[in-house]
């Protein structure tokens, strides 16, 4: 029988193996899946406890449109409930308890932004129309800056866009324009964040931990602490043939020898890669020069050029670097002041944007608890800054060299909470930074080629999966890409006839247009 290699144990990797086993007919003793770190979850593993502090590394958008992750999820059950499929679970607690956010954008004053109003120019949306119908070809290598006036990157449109999916204005045009093509139908409702589907729980408990438990209930076996430092390819140009997998396991370098039948899937580049924590009172260490994780994309890339460039990805964490918190408390009162605030119980406010601070800071109380089993009592609610290398306004040095506690005060700098629920909440709050060298990584500028095709051209058993592999259309950094990445390399390496549903294409529909372009222009 085939064997398939994964390398990673991400939402990619993970999907993958699900599809090899449900479509392609694979036994899952013949599926195993390697991960360098020592647990399984790639970007959206979580950790922690309620002691030295849980970590969020955040999660990933889904929206009515992630017709892949639906599939996929409909087979597994939910934790809770075996009888209930994953899928069912998400979209029952989306009509049950969804985002209607009102408070997505406070100003420098600590006052909430109309959510209605844009603040976009005439010109400015002739300029997002321009980028729409231009062919992403004519935009290789482009910036977003390239495309937009400065006033365009003022505006409460570019704020709530930018920080819901971690875009600047230094990015990728051809990403911007994919994300702006692929979510046209939530614009309406983009504000209030009501077309984002959440997860009951963080989307680690939600969606990675089922599925581990499908695969290893049918024995897939998960190689953690392992990593894949190379993989040999047969001689010549015209095909590419994995012969070869090259392993580093405590400390012991290994051969596996890869049968032209055999399949191996590469997560080829990772958001989490080197990320470094701090603590409350300690900043998170300085990142690595590089981190070993991209070198075996480096070492198969070397002296081909249909295997993209990973130096574009890895080579500018300048441009890609971010720096997320996680606060966990035994005390209610910032969750209760929150509430207040925003207007909208805890879970249903979604993320908030503290437009004065410099970091450009965004917080989410999402619905307690977020972990499976987080212990009563004990809240957890997490952050990010999109721009950490610059000043902040209550701590005035860069995001990256700030501890929890420094990072805390400058959130609640900018939350008008009052002086003695901002005393309360620093005397019981445990804050963890984190710092995230390639937190942006799929967004930065890149040429057409820097992404290898998630199968190759003359590829017999190779495939890229997740964030850098090159799906056209699709729109990175979500559930969505990392599970359609999954289902095309599957069905196109075993050339099955279940072919993933076409990418949703809102912008098609005449509908979704005007009310698209209605929204737009509100003042």
């Amino acid at each position: 029988m085939a064997k398939a290699y994964l390398v990673g144990s991400g939402v990619a990797a993970l999907a993958a193996a699900v599809f090899l086993i449900r479509d392609g007919g694979f036994d899952g003793g013949d599926v195993h899946l390697f991960e360098e770190r020592p647990d399984i979850g790639g970007s959206l593993n979580a950790g922690g406890t309620t002691g030295p502090g849980h970590t969020v590394p955040g999660g990933r958008l889904i929206d009515a449109g992630s017709h892949c992750a639906f599939d996929l999820l409909s087979g597994i059950p939910s934790l809770d409930d075996p009888s209930v499929s994953v899928a069912r679970e998400i979209l029952e607690d989306h009509e049950s308890f969804p985002l209607d956010d009102v408070t997505r954008l406070v100003d420098g004053e600590g006052r909430p932004v109309d959510p209605r109003a844009t603040g976009l120019s005439e010109r400015d949306r002739l300029q997002l129309l321009r980028l729409l119908a231009l062919p992403e070809r004519s935009l290789d290598g482009e910036r977003i800056t390239d495309c937009f006036g400065e006033h365009f990157f003022t505006s409460a449109f570019w704020l709530v866009w930018s920080t819901t999916f971690a875009f600047r204005p230094g990015h990728s045009a051809v990403e911007f324009r994919r994300h702006l093509r692929r979510f046209a139908h939530l614009l309406p409702e983009f504000a209030t964040m009501s077309g984002d589907h959440r997860t009951r729980y963080h989307q680690y408990d939600s969606l990675v931990l089922p599925l581990v438990a499908w695969l290893r209930e049918r024995g897939v076996s998960f190689h953690t602490g392992c990593r894949v430092v190379d993989l040999a390819l047969a001689p010549g140009r015209k095909d590419i043939t994995v012969r070869t997998l090259h392993l580093a396991r405590n400390g012991q370098k290994e051969r596996i020898a890869v049968a032209p039948e055999d399949l191996v899937l590469v997560t080829n580049g990772a958001v989490t890669d080197a990320a470094g924590f701090g603590s409350h009172t300690t900043p998170p260490p300085a990142p690595p020069r590089r981190s070993d994780a991209w070198l075996l994309w480096h070492r198969m890339a070397r002296g081909r050029e249909d295997l993209g460039d990973p130096a574009v990805f890895d080579k500018n964490v300048k441009e890609s670097l971010g720096v997320s918190f996680t606060v966990t408390t035994k005390d209610p009162v910032f969750l209760e002041a929150l509430t207040e605030f925003s207007g909208r119980e805890t879970g249903r406010g979604g993320l908030m944007t503290l437009t004065g601070s410099p970091w450009l800071l965004s917080v989410v109380a999402d619905r307690q608890p977020v972990h499976r089993d987080q212990p009563e009592g004990v809240s957890v609610w997490w952050g990010y800054g999109l721009f950490p290398d610059r000043r902040g306004a209550r701590t005035p040095k860069p995001m990256t060299q700030c501890s929890g506690q420094e990072i805390l005060e400058e959130v609640l700098h900018h939350l008008p909470l009052g002086e003695a629920v901002a005393a309360r909440v620093r005397q019981t709050s445990t804050v963890v930074p984190c710092l995230l060298p390639y937190f942006t990584g799929p967004f930065l500028r890149r040429t057409r080629d820097d992404r290898p095709r998630v199968v190759p051209r003359g590829s017999v058993n190779l495939a890229f999966v997740g964030h850098f592999a090159e799906l056209p259309d699709e729109a990175a950094f979500t559930v969505e890409y990392s599970v359609r990445t999954a289902w095309t390399a599957v069905s196109s390496l075993l050339d099955l006839g279940r072919q993933p549903p076409p990418v949703h294409k809102g912008y098609h529909d005449r509908h979704v247009l005007a009310a698209a372009a209605e929204t737009l222009h509100h003042r």
